[in-house]
Order: C-alpha cells, then sequence, then structure tokens
C-alpha cells in the first residue's frame, strides 16, 4: 500500500488526544521489557501525545517517540529517559541496528508500511524486535455499546478512512514480514466518567471530518448516552478488545 503524504489526521485535536485517549496496559511494556537486555534503546513511532512513548521509559533507560506532528509533541508529557523527535515512519533519522525494540501503537494503518518495515530492518540490531498493537471499539453496557456502535458504523461509517479496516481486523490481515513469536493475552481497561468518554469519541478521525460538513453528532448521541449511562459523575468500566503482534528481526 503506497501513501503520498504523511497522514496527519489528530494535530486538529492534539489537546485532546493527549487528554482523553486510553492508555495501555502496563503488564504490556514489562512484557516487551522481558524480551531485550535491562540496557536495550526503545522507539516508539508515531507516538502522538507519547502514550506509549512514557510507559515504555518506566522499562528502558533511553527512549525515543516520534511523530510526524509537531503539534502532538507539543502536547507530550515530558520523561527524563524520553526524547522526542520529528519524523515520519518511512524515514527515521537514526543510525543503522542502534535499537533493540521499535514499537507502535494503534498507527500502523497509517503506514507505508513496506517502506516502514525496511526502515526497521535498518534500525534494529540483529535480535531486535517490532511490536504493534491495536484496539477496536470499547465494551462498556449493552445499551451503552449499541449507542457507541450505531454512531460508529451507520452515522461515522463512510467518513472513515479505509484504513480503519486494519484495525476492526485487529492487524491480523497485515503483511507482517518478520519471524513472529508468541504474545501473551493483555487485557486493556480504564474507569471513565461520561465526560471522558464524549471527549474520547471527539478524538475520532471519522467524527472530525463529519462536523467539517454536519452537525457534531455528539450533540444528538450525548443525551441518550448520559441516558443509559446513569448517576451524573458514575465512573463506568472501559474495556477494549487489545491485538498484540511482535516480531524478532
Amino acid at each position: 500500500m503506497v501513501k503520498s503524504a504523511f497522514p496527519d489526521h489528530f494535530s486538529s485535536k492534539a489537546t485532546s488526544y493527549q487528554l482523553f485517549r486510553p492508555g495501555y496496559p502496563t503488564e504490556l511494556f514489562a512484557y516487551l521489557a522481558s524480551l531485550v537486555n535491562a540496557e536495550a534503546r526503545a522507539l516508539d513511532c508515531a507516538t502522538g501525545s507519547g502514550q506509549a512513548a512514557i510507559k515504555l521509559a518506566e522499562y528502558f533507560p533511553s527512549v525515543i517517540g516520534a511523530d510526524g506532528s509537531q503539534s502532538q509533541l507539543s502536547n507530550a508529557d515530558a520523561h527524563p529517559h524520553v526524547n522526542y523527535i520529528v519524523c515520519t515512519a518511512e524515514k527515521i533519522p537514526l543510525s543503522n541496528h542502534s535499537l533493540d525494540l521499535v514499537t507502535v501503537a494503534q498507527a500502523l494503518h497509517w503506514f507505508d508500511q513496506s517502506k516502514f518495515y525496511a526502515e526497521v530492518q535498518r534500525i534494529l540490531k540483529p535480535g531486535g524486535y517490532l511490536a504493534v498493537w491495536s484496539y477496536g471499539l470499547m465494551k462498556i453496557t449493552p445499551e451503552i455499546d449499541a449507542l457507541i456502535g450505531h454512531l460508529y458504523a451507520n452515522i461515522l461509517g463512510p467518513y472513515w478512512p479505509f484504513e480503519r479496516k486494519q484495525v476492526e481486523e485487529g492487524y491480523q490481515h497485515i503483511d507482517f514480514p518478520f519471524a513472529e513469536v508468541s504474545v501473551p493475552a493483555f487485557a486493556m481497561t480504564a474507569e471513565w466518567s461520561l465526560t471522558h468518554l464524549l471527549g474520547y469519541l471527539s478524538t475520532w478521525s471519522a467524527l472530525q471530518r463529519y462536523i467539517k460538513t454536519q452537525q457534531d453528532p455528539l450533540t444528538e448521541i450525548g443525551p441518550q448516552l448520559a441516558q443509559c449511562w446513569g448517576e451524573h459523575g458514575a465512573r463506568r468500566t472501559v474495556n477494549w478488545p487489545l491485538s498484540v503482534r511482535v516480531g524478532k528481526v
């Protein structure tokens, strides 16, 4: 799949992205750290607001968070073990065989994957690892899930870019030209208020496309969600299906 330009779908909502996007389970990063030595160096591609990079820094002494959007990186949290750089995943300004781990969180579908994989082969040390993961629609309660599913498929369906299908399939059908390793199951959960949920929905790229020409659909679905949510200010458990693939160079 060839893409002609950096697909920046999120800079316009960079602050909201940093505030409302869900975090990834600590157990995932502990597992990735177990694959390499204690002095390993890691790169998180399309790091966005640095969610994965900051988590990696709990286990790796040197982490690089790379993103093509300066706006996203301007909203990223600082960490003494994380160095942020502006670059695309297809052209990474790092030396050959200089990394032990490359990660991509919920972003591989935006890449020119063949060019990215060539860069991974170049910058990873022999025996290094590439880890990619994605998550689909959240699960909260059947009533809430039905409303979000309606928003996702029936209202926003035509506004999702075609790459979104790879996320829906959990990256299971993408080309992955590495020696794949077995990965344990990980649970991705959060405790959210309705306000947080609505903030998260507002970061969807398809919703941002929709409201350029039509009324924000959250003004209609928001009250319906509130009715299903229950007590104002209540927090509910949110679960996402998390799909992880890891390959060795």
